[in-house]
């Protein structure tokens, strides 16, 4: 597998939220791609090669949500290694913490120090 060791694919049916963390993200260094949803993600993944170092995937979305994006991830040979960094207000957050591509589980809102340790250690 290879990797862009600066490139996130943010994964968040909140366009705010794509819009501001992505910003926040670009302005650390990081090239940062979106999805509105785990469908998009998905092909989005299918398409881009090399891909992302970390996806930041929130878990509550229509169309494909976190979970459902997860095992269709871990069931493709050709993305499943890539780290998760999930990114939710949903309680059942610690249930996918399980998983070994799953590095990081965070609450929203969003603590950007925290965020960008979890992301540092995916994209070395």
């Amino acid at each position: 597998m290879t990797t862009d060791h600066r490139s996130i694919l943010l994964i968040d049916d909140d366009e705010g939220i794509r819009d501001a963390l992505g910003e926040l993200l670009r302005d650390e260094g990081f090239t940062v791609e979106t999805a509105a949803n785990g469908l998009e993600a998905m092909r989005w993944l299918a398409d881009h090669r090399p891909a992302s170092c970390v996806l930041l995937l929130d878990l509550m979305m229509p169309v494909m949500d976190g979970g459902e994006f997860l095992g269709r991830k871990q069931a493709d040979p050709l993305v499943s290694p890539y780290p998760v960094v999930i990114i939710t207000a949903s309680a059942n957050a610690g249930a996918f913490k399980r998983t070994p591509d799953i590095r990081a589980c965070l609450s929203k809102p969003i603590e950007m120090p925290e965020l960008l340790a979890a992301i540092e250690s995916c994209c070395q």
